[in-house]
């Protein structure tokens, strides 16, 4: 990473009219947010130039601003394309998918101030909140309420902003869908430093694009989002947990069309390798109680949460589904109590976290019908033999988003590995990412296994709102791809 000295030294190599250029800029951003909200140099935190991604490279950039209001936000937004400096929005840092990591010569807009709930309408059943705002933060503030939001990808310290961003889903997505599911209107800041504002507090509209679901999934690429109205759902109080240990992983897969089909609504149904579920319960402490012949026999677990207003509604679902689990194949059923289920679902929740400190050497996210499942577990386990890989994982099994850690060392073999993961996926109607994103660190295979029409449509889309392209450079599109596609 270069330092101040070093970045001066560049800059004096360059013509006279653009030389100035950056230390300007910084002056300028200290006008707009004030000098105690804007960190350049070695006072910039090395948290901020990464997100939790495996593999990615941290980056210094030349500054972070932490604006306050939507005026800021656009204001910085036009200081950087007056002197075509790159913006990278962050919200917690929560990401998989390298989407935050900045640019060098960049500047981190920084969502951390803007953290407000404005405002929460019990009649109309939304909240609108200020990026900032993290998923722990919102259901603090709607817990006394009847309403909750829905949408829970696995880390609750993530941003909504963030959130947007990636079109987060989660292990609820079977029942409640995800972010774009509940996303209702925004505000958001273009390219060029003009604000707008789409949808509002209504479910539906016929007034030309949809504008709103365009941001949602774009990465900061588009716009930089300071306001979001979001949907909100009856809290049912009443919960009930299964286990079903199966034989195989294909046994499992194959029950999951027929569960979701039921007519039951399941709230989750995730299912868990042996090694994973191993690691979760031992990482968190926590026993299961199967008995050791059930555990011996047992390669792939299918958990099934379902929740109504009524316990005794709760009671008929877990009895009805789990002789549906029997009749599928399942070794056992077992309904499990209600802290052992909390806590089954929060380790879960933990899972990447796990493979991670296990030393996995990448993740990945394809999303494919579900009805696919079985076909695509049983090629990746085929592909992890021809390449002496370990591949271990689990998934929002209820509608097809497989999550799953690979161990290859050997960067070439692990890139061919990913390269097949991914076009398998494809090739059985699925796509890359079903919820991290493409970021920066799956950009080279969008741009492989995409329609090639699809994505110049994407990077005409680009080019409309963010002109200079000073938006998240390098997230989705390679610059160089996307200069190609624009041609």
């Amino acid at each position: 990473m270069a330092n101040d000295h070093e970045t001066r030294t560049v800059l004096l190599d360059e013509p006279s009219s653009t030389r100035v250029g950056p230390f300007v800029i910084l002056e300028t951003l200290r006008s707009i947010v004030g000098p105690s909200n804007i960190d350049v140099g070695d006072d910039i935190p090395e948290a901020v130039g990464h997100d939790e991604s495996i593999g990615g490279v941290a980056t210094r950039p030349l500054a972070v601003v932490r604006p306050s209001t939507t005026e800021e936000v656009a204001a910085i937004v036009r200081a950087a394309q007056e002197f075509g400096v790159p913006l990278t929005p962050r919200g917690s840092g929560t990401g998989l998918s390298g989407a935050s990591i900045p640019s060098t010569d960049g500047v981190v807009v920084s969502f951390e101030r803007m953290n407000q709930i404005l405002e929460i309408d019990l009649e109309n059943h939304v909240v609108v909140v200020q990026p900032g705002v993290t998923l722990f933060e919102l259901e603090d503030a709607l817990r006394e309420t009847e309403l909750i939001y829905p949408v829970f990808p696995g880390e609750q310290s993530a941003s909504l902003g963030g959130n947007i961003a990636t079109n987060a889903g989660g292990m609820r997505a079977v029942k409640y869908g995800v972010t774009r599911h509940h996303v209702l209107g925004l505000e958001a800041v273009l390219g060029t430093g003009e604000v707008i504002s789409t949808g509002g507090k209504f479910v539906k509209a016929t007034s030309g694009y949809d504008l709103t679901q365009l941001f949602v999934g774009s990465e900061g690429t588009l716009a930089l989002i300071t306001e979001a109205t979001l949907r909100l759902h009856p809290r049912a109080i009443h919960h009930g947990t299964l286990l079903a240990p199966f034989t195989t992983l294909h046994e499992v897969a194959r029950a999951v069309p027929r569960l979701v089909g039921s007519g039951c609504g399941p709230l989750i149904v995730e299912y868990i390798d042996f090694f994973t579920m191993s690691a979760i319960t031992e990482r968190a402490g926590i026993d299961l109680a199967i008995p050791d012949v059930i555990r011996e026999q047992a390669l792939a677990y299918l958990v099934v949460v379902l929740e109504n207003h009524r316990s005794d509604r709760v009671d008929e679902d877990l009895e009805e589904v789990g002789v549906l689990l029997a009749d599928l194949g399942a070794l056992d059923v077992y309904v499990l109590p209600g802290k052992a289920g909390a806590e089954l679902i929060h380790a879960r929740e933990g899972a990447f976290w796990v493979s991670k400190a296990a030393g996995a050497d990448d993740l990945v996210d394809v999303v494919i019908p579900r009805a696919c499942m079985p076909e695509y577990l049983e090629a990746v386990s085929e592909l992890a033999s021809a390449t002496s890989s370990l591949i271990l994982g689990c998934g929002h099994a209820g509608d097809g988003n497989v999550h799953l850690s690979v161990f290859q060392p050997d960067p070439t073999i692990r890139h061919e590995v990913l390269r097949s993961m991914f076009k398998i996926g494809v090739e059985l109607g699925g796509a890359i990412s079903g919820e991290h994103g493409i970021g920066r660190a799956k950009r080279e295979y969008l741009a492989e296994f995409e329609d090639p029409t699809k994505l110049r449509l994407m990077a005409s889309i680009k080019g409309v709102f963010d002109p200079q392209a000073i938006l998240n450079p390098g997230a989705i599109f390679a610059l160089d791809d996307l200069q190609e596609v624009q041609v």
